[in-house]
């Protein structure tokens, strides 16, 4: 009886010690990708959902690092005008050049919706734009839906989740905290059957609040 008890205790202590060492990991990776010196790709993918990310994409695009930028998980009220009067962008600058993606509203369909309009426009390479604690699990999430697809990873690094202070606010620790739990469980799913539930044509939400 008392081996048992002791074989979980350990089981336990193990599972605590593999999920702290994988958070250090998720931590880490996420805040050292970077594009670096890597050549222009075809296109710049923005992810809505946080600050810096469409200021990003813009700007890469002015720098001539894609020949379009797509922005995936926008709302279907918001169209292009909202969207450069929000990020400060002069229409003229940005219109032939952009594309809005309405058909997501979680990062497995902002992948999705990618994969699509990726095969429209026979494209083999992107720069991936998003926070840099959501890149992780975007990563997973774009490397399944388009394997065949080159993927650049862009990270942005909001003012109030800077990696090296993120934990001194409890807010921004829970959110960091969430998105580990929701990387994990995005590695597991190819483990557990389908049933069902929205699929990737699901209507976007307001372009606004933390990463999903």
């Amino acid at each position: 009886m008392m081996r048992a008890v002791r074989m979980i205790f350990a089981g336990a202590a193990l599972f605590v010690v593999l999920l702290a060492a994988g958070f250090g990991y998720f931590v880490a990776v996420g805040h050292r990708y970077g594009a670096g010196k890597a050549p222009p790709t075809d296109a710049i993918v923005v992810l809505t959902g946080g600050s810096g990310r469409l200021e990003s994409g813009f700007e890469l695009l002015r720098q001539g690092k894609g020949k379009k930028l797509f922005v995936s998980g926008v709302n279907r009220h918001v169209d292009l005008a909202d969207l450069l009067r929000v990020a400060k962008i002069a229409p003229a600058s940005a219109a032939c050049c952009v594309v809005l993606g309405h058909h997501a509203d979680n990062t497995r369909q902002n992948a999705l919706e990618t994969a699509r309009w990726m095969r429209r426009e026979g494209y083999r390479s992107l720069r991936l734009v998003t926070a840099w604690y959501h890149m992780p699990r975007s990563l997973l999430e774009f490397t399944r839906a388009m394997p065949d697809i080159e993927i650049v990873p862009h990270p942005v690094f909001p003012e109030e989740l800077e990696p090296r202070r993120w934990w001194t606010e409890r807010g921004n620790a829970l959110l960091v905290l969430r998105e580990y739990s929701k990387y994990l469980a995005t590695l597991m799913r190819p483990l557990v059957p389908e049933t069902g539930g929205a699929g990737a044509s699901g209507e976007a939400r307001v372009e606004a609040g933390p990463s999903r």
